[in-house]
């Protein structure tokens, strides 16, 4: 007999639409008891403005004013899960800098909630909220469900991550080759192709070969941009 989470896991492999997805995600959080879920992704790049995915089934005016007010910027959730991969509630000392934007969400039922953030290998980062307007979290119904929201928070991400990084950074699918690695994070560490070619036992040609390769690969004019670009999707590692 499967488990809870091997379910979830199987789900995870067989959907192909991000859309898809999250109606499933929107289906297991009214299974642990709330009616309204939201599913954010930020992506590592553009490091001045990283580019972003969110899916919810909030009121649509709701949805439309968060947009306009420009509340990504300012909500605490999302500061929250871009410092720490620990769970938050919603409550008024965590809203209290933003008063207006929690009076807000309120009055589009937004009332009780709760989020956590997850990160990959490839440095996006994905933050689950679930949310419902009649009831308030309480400590014993968090002992009972705080497992499988963790768990949960995991899943979707997974699931999230992998339909949608691709679409939105291309070059989170290159795959470099060990030499092309090894000499972007020497460069990285501020050495000359001269000194990565003493440091390699290679011609200072070839070291620029390798940086020029990753260049091309990595979609990038110059290879401080390249080592920058290959560190923030995980593959100096």
């Amino acid at each position: 007999m499967y488990t809870w989470q091997e379910d979830q896991l199987n789900v995870l492999h067989t959907i192909e639409c991000e859309h898809n997805l999250f109606k499933m995600i929107v289906s297991l959080a009214r299974d642990l008891g709330f009616d309204l879920c939201a599913y954010g992704l930020r992506m590592p790049l553009p490091l001045s403005r990283p580019k972003t995915a969110i899916f919810n089934n909030y009121p649509i005016a709701w949805q439309n004013r968060y947009q306009e007010k420009g509340y990504l910027a300012i909500d605490p959730t999302v500061q929250h899960g871009m410092r720490s991969p620990l769970p938050v509630i919603w409550s008024d000392n965590l809203f209290a800098p933003v008063s207006e934007f929690w009076e807000d969400a309120r009055s589009f039922g937004l009332e009780f909630g709760w989020a956590q953030s997850s990160r990959d290998a490839k440095g996006t980062v994905g933050m689950l909220t679930l949310a419902r307007s009649d009831e308030s979290l309480s400590e014993a119904e968090l002992r009972v469900k705080g497992l499988r929201m963790a768990w949960f928070t995991q899943v979707a991400h997974l699931g999230m991550s992998r339909l949608i990084t691709s679409k939105m950074i291309p070059e989170a699918e290159v795959q470099l080759s060990n030499r092309e690695i090894e000499v972007l994070r020497w460069t990285g560490d501020g050495k000359t192709s001269s000194d990565i070619s003493d440091t390699l036992n290679i011609s200072e040609r070839t070291v620029n070969f390798h940086i020029a390769n990753a260049m091309i690969k990595l979609n990038t004019s110059n290879k401080a941009a390249a080592v920058v670009r290959a560190a923030m999707l995980g593959m100096l590692y």
